[in-house]
């Protein structure tokens, strides 16, 4: 009995640092905007949320390398702050949510910039189509202990053009531009959680 319980003891000690040291973070939607913008009839920029982030990252804490991302947009409950246009944004004319309620992106490869930069490439899924993007991404922040959660955050941009991901709707103007600009700017603010700590409080 006491050999079972040293034994037990021996283990617990070894599964200790390891969960310390896990590589595993949540995303924490109550924490995290995914934001674009786009140019309107050339003479203004239209911003809205694309909806909430979820997901998981894994980074060692030590080499920005080891980070791979894998994230999902639910873009049904993108907003505009106009609701006409949020369901037009919504509709088959653009990211058609009904048949495609969700966007993910899915990390690649790493590339490092400098100190507190470098470049994410990864595979974004939206409305059925898959391209290869780049991020070019703030960050991480240092590890903060919060309670009982461990908390990091980065920031990332990127622009994309819509049409390659099949939101092609479009209308030309008299002077013969286009109401919707083809580019689309795009800036996630993420904030990481240790996997399995509370989020969102």
């Amino acid at each position: 009995m006491k050999r079972t319980i040293g034994v037990l003891l021996a283990l617990i000690g070894v599964a200790a640092p390891a969960l310390a040291q896990s590589n595993d973070w949540t995303i924490d939607p109550a924490h995290t905007a995914a934001q674009f913008a786009v140019r309107h009839m050339l003479v203004s920029t239209v911003r809205g949320q694309l909806g909430p982030v979820t997901g998981t990252v894994k980074y060692d804490g030590k080499d920005v390398k080891s980070i791979e991302v894998n994230a999902t947009i639910d873009v049904t409950k993108l907003d505009t702050r106009v609701e006409g246009r949020d369901n037009d944004l919504r509709s088959p004319n653009f990211f058609d949510t009904a048949t495609y309620p969700t966007m993910t992106f899915k990390s690649k490869r790493v590339e490092p910039v400098g100190p507190g930069h470098f470049k994410l490439i990864g595979d974004l899924t939206m409305k059925g189509n898959t391209r290869e993007v780049t991020l070019d991404v703030e960050g991480p922040s240092p590890p903060l202990k919060m309670g009982a959660n461990t908390r990091m955050g980065a920031s990332a941009t990127t622009t994309i053009n819509r049409k390659d991901f099949g939101l092609t709707w479009n209308k030309l103007l008299e002077s013969g531009g286009a109401v919707v600009s083809d580019e689309v700017q795009v800036q996630i603010d993420i904030e990481l959680t240790q996997k399995g700590a509370a989020a969102g409080k």
